[in-house]
């Protein structure tokens, strides 16, 4: 743990360890499931190095485990979720990787393809923060066919979730389908836009999250090479300038 005198916030902490992700150490304070110096925790607290950590009775001490990145092809069906207790369909179970990793980012269940899984918290945050190179690239099928008028209004961003959508690439590339480049991810962004435009879809894969592109069968998983890595990090870099 780092040894910052007044402490650093237990989501943080969980995350920085590799643990979970923040998002996954919130849900699990406001379940009850951690507990501090054997006291329930409330959200935002502080821990410190001589802090005694548990989550559902086991103690949690950092991380010493080398760091794992990997890129996995998520079949339909599967949940990207760490929830292991209420979730049987699980991406943690259904991978069962031999050391704790999370996903980073999701993509929900009826949708199959390219994910991301790392035990390193802090790659998690900075690739959710990398607004400006954070590219998703996807291939959709939709109910009937693509008219030019379709992709201009999806390339040119449609009203949902009490937002107007980032303009971004739509290409058409078969009679019901179309290739589309996203620099934000809104719930369900894709099946919401297709919505608003009449227009249901039937299958959606992801292909490439920023420089990583998908390359396994389905439900097979492989780590990253270190040029990815490499790349990634030079992408995370760049677009952290951006944010500062």
């Amino acid at each position: 743990m780092n040894p910052e005198k007044e402490g650093i916030r237990l989501n943080k902490y969980l995350s920085e360890i590799g643990h979970c992700s923040r998002r996954a150490a919130d849900k699990m304070i406001e379940e009850g499931r951690i507990h501090v110096n054997s006291k329930a925790v409330v959200m935002g607290q502080k821990v410190t190095p001589i802090d005694r950590i548990e989550v559902d009775g086991i103690l949690i001490e950092d991380n010493k485990e080398p760091s794992v990145y990997i890129a996995f092809n998520k079949p339909i069906g599967i949940v990207c979720t760490t929830d292991t207790y209420i979730e049987k369909d699980n991406i943690i179970d259904y991978i069962n990787y031999p050391s704790r990793i999370f996903p980073i980012g999701r993509l929900d269940k009826p949708s199959e393809g390219l994910i991301l899984l790392t035990n390193d918290g802090n790659i998690v945050n900075k690739i959710l923060r990398a607004r400006n190179n954070h590219e998703k690239e996807y291939i959709v099928t939709v109910n009937k066919p693509v008219t030019n008028e379709f992709i201009q209004k999806m390339s040119k961003g449609v009203p949902i979730l009490d937002t107007i959508t980032r303009n971004c690439i739509v290409e058409q590339i078969h009679k019901k389908q179309f290739r589309i480049v996203l620099t934000q991810g809104l719930n369900r962004q894709i099946r919401r836009m297709c919505e608003f435009l009449n227009y249901r879809v039937v299958k959606l894969k992801r292909i490439r999250i920023m420089n990583i592109e998908l390359d396994m069968g389905i439900g097979k998983y492989r780590d990253l090479t270190k040029k990815e890595m490499n790349e990634l990090e030079s992408l995370l870099t760049n677009s952290q300038k951006h944010i500062d």
